[in-house]
């Protein structure tokens, strides 16, 4: 090979500098201290769970989110979202603001937002809902009653003014 001359070794060249992010100067009003960090919990859903093994006949009334896993006959109600688990068996007619069914129903459903009936669950029963979807491979029979909200009124006062002109007869 070759000697390289003195002059032709290569310097060090600069390394690349990795991007920063940009940050505007800081005007005489802005402060130099980072804000405090602000420590908020995550926020925690409830969720009431009946689990596979369970068995319940009655009426089942729920404030919270209600997850079905178990057996169930007799009436659901709940506030928020009720879910029926792949291993869930309802036989009871179900009023909520939002279902979703994974496993087997046997009842009417009343919901005030949306019913969703996934690829494994089944419905036999009528329903009554704002929306509704069903997946390929969902079983469903009986009939839909697709409902919409009210629409919101409002009352608005009307200044009428009268004008009464009497005729001298």
């Amino acid at each position: 090979m070759w000697n390289k001359r003195p002059d032709e070794i290569p310097t060090q060249r600069p390394q690349p500098q990795s991007p920063t992010r940009y940050e505007p100067p800081q005007t005489a009003t802005q402060s130099t201290t980072p804000a405090p960090a602000r420590f908020e919990p995550p926020v925690q859903r409830q969720i009431a769970t009946i689990g596979s093994a369970m068995h319940i006949k009655g009426d089942i009334r729920a404030q919270e989110e209600l997850l079905v896993d178990g057996d169930v006959e007799g009436s659901l109600e709940s506030h928020s979202i009720l879910t029926v688990g792949q291993n869930g068996k309802v036989k009871a007619n179900i009023k909520a603001r939002e279902v979703h069914i994974f496993g087997k129903v046997h009842g009417n459903v009343e919901v005030s937002g949306k019913i969703a009936i996934r690829e494994q669950g089944s419905l036999v029963g009528d329903i009554k809902a704002a929306g509704i979807s069903i997946d390929d491979g969902a079983y469903f029979k009986g009939s839909i009653d697709i409902v919409r909200p009210e629409p919101k009124v409002t009352t608005m006062a009307v200044k009428t003014e009268a004008k009464v002109e009497a005729q001298a007869g």
